[in-house]
């Protein structure tokens, strides 16, 4: 009797597996038809990529050339060198070798300036990196345009203003070594017009520097790119004739404004700029495409038919490894429930019953699991956030014991801080707390269905936002975040009164990256608390940009925080350890001492920016100091001075803190001042005037003036209530009336308290 029903079982789980192994074979079919169209619109679609990223690549070192001619306008000592007035034959020899020195380590940071010369008018001078030359004839001998004569050159290129003007691809000596060159001439100063200028700074840029930014597309698809200017010059090419790129650029059937298009056997991308007007164009020839497409093809049939054959035997193999437990567990169950005439067609009617009887007696234990399941889940985050987890399948195990799943791999970690509550631990201020990360987690999870939530200390809430598969991280599912954050900070503030800050760190690729962004996203709450920003900030918000030695932006950024927290211990140790890090294992340069030095004096600059230090008094005096520091003193002199400008700096931010406590107290008296008459009056419209949590505001009442709010509201009527009995005719109960109180029995009993005596026995010794 049981051979029957194994082999109807059998037969139920082959041909399921069967049905699906039909999947493959239309999914090759489908994939057979697409595979062109989509490797031609990948292949247009990487092309582009990869002529915009040489086309940014290339526009960024032309900027840094432009860079350096306008930091040798700046130059003191160049300028210095183009107005002075050549006194016969003299020569101030030790200026233009000083120069030569300061311009020979910028061809160390730019390929595109290896080759580069400054010509003084005044004294008919060239200098180049690590040379001189005293006429411009000697340096026409060894670096010469092959079609301009002595004449022409000096005409042309030393004897004219030029204005951020490139001269096209030229054929150029360089040393009886024959290549072709594009030329960027500046004259200085920059504001120099027509007729001669004091200066002309010329930058030779090798035609391979250029065309090494286009190799890889030669490389990857054995196609060619071209560079144009703004009027057909030739500026670049690779793996196409010059003669070939301009027949082609001139050729009506070619639309330039396509960024797509074949062209013969080619597919031609073109890309303008709309910085300099030059024209990227790439070709791919078409039997690349084609290659790719057949690849596919064979690739996808030959993977189909593997998949049709393993997939037969593996469904067999598992429609038995399957099917023989289900009948093991049916002899179990009559002889366990003493069941029998089972029919064919029931055997899983008859599991489903008996499992459910299981199930409906051991309910004490379905409810405990699921008791623990927050706990699970809530460490199973703290684990996530933490980096705890070193493989994703690690995080995969844990996330299914959590009974939780991530739509995708990609998302940001967000931290949402309750404003309000920094340093206060008493028992009321967590209670409360706990209440608002509650309503908190409800308004989400009812915005958000299965948000990852988990509580970080009393007054903080990290969450988990994973992109969802038709999300892109940068675009759609931040303006979702921004959105969804926008509803709840309204709805947490005008039905709860409760001021939120949400943090988010940089996108993580994947889940075990999520611990990164997750630290990220701490600085980012730390910078935005120290900052007094509210709402919403992302990690990319809170980093300034620098560029030094050994000084990185965390560095910077955490001292910047240090400073605005009033930790003048901490911040002095940060700067200690980043001049230690410059010179215990190196010597520094008087240029790499100076732009250090310049860093840090910058950084304490940016602080004068804030709010804090923008209304102080010592403002000028703080950055007087700043400025003195001097990157020519010996580095005790220079830490010592950066140390008691740090304690300048913290002293500043601790009183304004003082001033800040001050400020709210005086604005809740005036308050009290203003509606001590209303009977409304309570800790609440208190709070909400100030704009302050009603457990904050009572606090801090206390510390400063070590007395309780509702004490300080009660003496200010009785004192109003005092003058209004010695002045006016008004009787006790209108008095009562006007000074806030609901009834003049109540008044009467705060009057006696306050006072110690009763207000008609207080009115009548005023008279006697």
């Amino acid at each position: 009797m049981d051979v029957p029903k194994h082999t109807t079982i059998f037969r139920k789980f082959l041909v399921s597996y069967l049905i699906i192994l039909i999947i493959p074979s239309i999914a090759g079919f489908v994939s057979y038809r697409t595979s062109i169209s989509v490797t031609q619109s990948i292949s247009i679609e990487n092309s582009v990529t990869q002529l915009q990223r040489s086309q940014e690549i290339l526009e960024r070192r032309m900027v840094e050339v432009e860079g350096f001619t306008r930091q040798l306008a700046l130059n003191p000592d160049l300028n210095k060198l183009m107005n002075e007035r050549k006194q016969g034959d003299e020569v101030n020899v030790y200026g233009i070798w000083s120069m030569v020195k300061q311009v020979t380590p910028f061809s160390q940071t730019n390929d595109f300036l290896q080759n580069y010369f400054i010509y003084l008018n005044n004294y008919d001078v060239i200098f180049t990196q690590g040379s001189a030359y005293f006429r411009p004839e000697h340096y026409y001998q060894n670096f010469r345009y092959t079609e301009l004569t002595l004449e022409e050159w000096k005409t042309s290129v030393l004897g004219r203003t030029h204005r951020s003007e490139i001269m096209p691809l030229s054929s150029y000596m360089s040393n009886s070594k024959q290549t072709s060159v594009i030329t960027y001439m500046q004259s200085l100063p920059l504001d120099s017009f027509n007729g001669s200028s004091p200066a002309t700074v010329v930058v030779i840029i090798n035609e391979e520097n250029i065309s090494n930014l286009l190799a890889g597309l030669e490389d990857r698809y054995g196609g060619w790119a071209h560079i144009s200017d703004a009027q057909g010059n030739t500026i670049g090419l690779r793996g196409i004739s010059e003669e070939n790129a301009k027949r082609l650029s001139s050729d009506k059937s070619l639309d330039a404004s396509l960024t797509s298009q074949f062209y013969q056997d080619d597919l031609v991308i073109t890309i303008h700029s709309d910085k300099n007007g030059w024209t990227y164009r790439a070709g791919i020839p078409r039997q690349v495409l084609m290659e790719n497409a057949n690849q596919i093809k064979y690739i996808t049939w030959l993977v189909t038919g593997i998949a049709l054959v393993l997939g037969l035997l593996a469904g067999m193999l598992l429609s038995y490894r399957n099917s023989a437990p289900i009948n093991r567990l049916l002899g179990v169950m009559k002889e366990q429930f003493g069941k029998d005439g089972i029919s064919e067609r029931n055997e899983y009617d008859f599991l489903h019953g008996n499992i459910s009887h299981m199930i409906t007696s051991n309910r004490q234990l379905e409810h405990e699991l699921n008791r623990q399941l927050p706990l699970v889940r809530d460490g199973f985050l703290k684990r996530l956030i933490a980096g705890e987890f070193h493989t994703a399948e690690e995080i995969g195990a844990a996330a299914a014991q959590a009974d939780m799943s991530f739509s995708s791999g990609v998302g940001y970690v967000g931290i949402l801080r309750i404003n309000g509550y920094s340093g206060m631990d008493t028992v009321d201020i967590l209670n409360e707390l706990s209440a608002a990360r509650l309503i908190l987690k409800q308004a989400l999870a009812e915005q958000v269905s299965g948000l990852p939530m988990t509580d970080l200390g009393s007054d903080r809430i990290v969450m988990i936002w994973a992109a969802q598969a038709e999300e892109s991280v940068h675009d759609v599912l931040r303006q979702r975040i921004a959105d969804m954050l926008e509803r709840l900070t309204q709805v947490a503030y005008n039905e709860y009164k409760i001021s939120i800050t949400a943090a988010f760190g940089d996108a993580f690729a994947m889940m075990m990256d999520a611990s990164h962004s997750y630290e990220q996203a701490k600085q980012t709450i730390e910078y935005a608390e120290f900052a007094s920003k509210q709402n919403m900030l992302w990690f990319g918000d809170s980093r300034l940009e620098t560029a030094t030695y050994y000084y990185p932006l965390d560095i910077e950024q955490r001292l910047i925080s240090t400073i605005r927290a009033g930790d003048p211990d901490e911040a002095n140790r940060m700067v200690l350890s980043v001049m230690e890090k410059n010179t215990e294992n190196q010597q520094l340069s008087p240029e790499m001492k100076q732009q250090l030095i310049g860093e840090l004096k910058g950084t304490l600059l940016k602080l004068l920016d804030q709010k804090a230090f923008m209304e102080s008094d010592l403002l000028h005096t703080l950055k007087n100091q700043i400025i003195s520091i001097q990157a020519s003193d010996v580095l005790s002199v220079i830490q010592e001075q950066l140390s008691e400008t740090v304690q300048a700096l913290c002293s500043v931010i601790n009183s304004k803190k003082n001033h800040a406590h001050i400020q709210t107290v005086e604005a809740i008296k005036r308050f009290i001042a203003e509606m001590y008459g209303d009977s409304e009056l309570t800790l609440y419209r208190i709070a909400e005037k100030v704009e302050r949590p009603e457990k904050y505001i009572s606090q801090l009442f206390k510390e400063v003036t070590d007395i309780n709010v509702s004490d300080y509201l009660e003496m200010i009527r009785i004192e109003q209530a005092s003058f209004l009995l010695r002045t006016d005719a008004c009787t006790v109960d209108e008095i009562a009336a006007r000074v806030g109180y609901n009834s003049s029995h109540s008044f009467r009993r705060a009057f006696k308290r306050v006072m110690g005596i009763a207000p008609s026995s207080y009115r009548q010794s005023i008279n006697i």
